[in-house]
């Protein structure tokens, strides 16, 4: 094969100043909260059932991962919001509390608290009143203090939009603090049968496809702050890169993508990071669809410089299925926790994801990682 040759870097910038994650709220088919999610993902536990009443075309019924405790009833948007909250309430928890996680946002200033939130794009089955109906969930959670709200509804790589949002309020001091989430569901009757008939779904069926994906749902929550800034237990970790990016050779296209649009998320974050940084960890969205693996595999090619090992990486989507929007402060809750326990092979993991619409994002943090007994 030919190799691609590689595009000679600039000088590296000096490194943008990090920005801190104070507090992770998670809801999950594995987890209710953010440890607990953290736990079962390490012990590998799985959060796939099926379906209630949803059969696929060989008369089996559909394999989804749901999240316990949200009512079977809740459709649309309502079930966005049953979703979100519990997560938006952990994140959240210890600005509220005395002597909390967020000093800046507890001085009593209204309007010091950003929201930018990624929520699932336009399909069969998802709500048409979504962004209002989160909107109106951080009015009553934040009340005065809520500053900028932001949403961007589209899907996986929305969390890397929303992530370098709250960098350019935080940096440009709009803000003392701000609420990056992300909520989404699959598991609406007519996304389901729009995911068996576009052969994305998990399964054996005629429709159904063996290298589709589970169904999921989730929401996290992460509460950011300049570097520098106190939090109870000494906060998770340091976002220190962002990078967005456009994939135009889309799934199911017909197509060929080589990972270009990744491959740029990718290089943009990492050309934040000092000369000579290595990754040691990767937490992606992969999963199962051999589209995503073919799109890494070539991007993993050209940034491999960078990695410690671009074959060695985490994708929990066989844990807790495709949780679309939700996957970017998911995915860092597991990185960090993974550093916090002394699990991660070195304190830097870089974090992607990537939205069947084209969009493509990428974000590099630091945590400690702890000494193991």
């Amino acid at each position: 094969m030919r190799q691609e040759p590689t595009a000679p870097r600039s000088p590296a910038a000096p490194a943008p100043p990090a920005l801190r994650v104070l507090a992770i709220g998670a809801f999950t088919p594995v987890g209710g909260d953010a440890r607990s999610t953290a736990a079962a993902v390490r012990a590998g536990l799985c959060g796939f059932s099926e379906h209630a009443y949803m059969i696929d075309t060989a008369g089996e019924p559909m394999r989804v991962a749901r999240v316990a405790g949200v009512d079977d009833a809740l459709r649309g948007a309502e079930r966005l919001v049953a979703l979100l909250a519990p997560a938006l309430t952990e994140a959240l928890a210890g600005v509220f509390a005395p002597g909390g996680a967020a000093t800046t946002a507890r001085d009593g200033r209204d309007g010091r608290i950003g929201v930018a939130i990624a929520l699932p794009p336009a399909r069969p089955g998802g709500p048409d009143d979504a962004a209002d109906a989160v909107r109106a969930l951080c009015r009553e959670r934040l009340g005065a203090w809520l500053g900028p709200c932001q949403l961007f509804a589209s899907g996986h790589a929305g969390g890397f939009e929303a992530l370098d949002q709250a960098r350019a309020w935080l940096r440009g001091g709009q803000v003392d603090a701000v609420v990056v989430a992300g909520v989404d569901s699959y598991l609406a009757p007519e996304t389901l049968e729009w995911l068996e008939a576009e052969e994305q779904l998990h399964g054996a069926g005629p429709l159904n496809n063996a290298w589709g994906f589970i169904p999921g749902e989730a929401a996290g929550a992460l509460l950011l702050a300049r570097a520098g800034e106190t939090a109870a237990g000494g906060g998770w970790a340091d976002v220190l890169a962002v990078g967005l990016g456009r994939e135009s050779k889309l799934n199911k296209s017909g197509e060929v993508c080589i990972g270009e649009g990744l491959t740029q998320a990718l290089r943009r974050a990492l050309d934040e990071m000092p000369a000579g940084g290595v990754i040691d960890n990767v937490v992606c969205d992969m999963n199962g669809e051999a589209y995503r693996a073919d799109e890494y595999g070539f991007c993993g090619l050209r940034v491999r410089d960078r990695l410690r090992d671009p074959t060695d990486f985490l994708a929990p989507a066989d844990c807790w299925g495709d949780v679309g929007a939700a996957g970017l402060p998911l995915h860092l809750l597991l990185a960090a926790s993974a550093c916090r326990k002394g699990h991660a092979k070195g304190p830097l993991t870089l974090l992607w994801g990537s939205s069947d619409g084209g969009g493509r994002g990428a974000a590099v943090i630091r945590a400690d990682v702890a000494v193991r007994a």
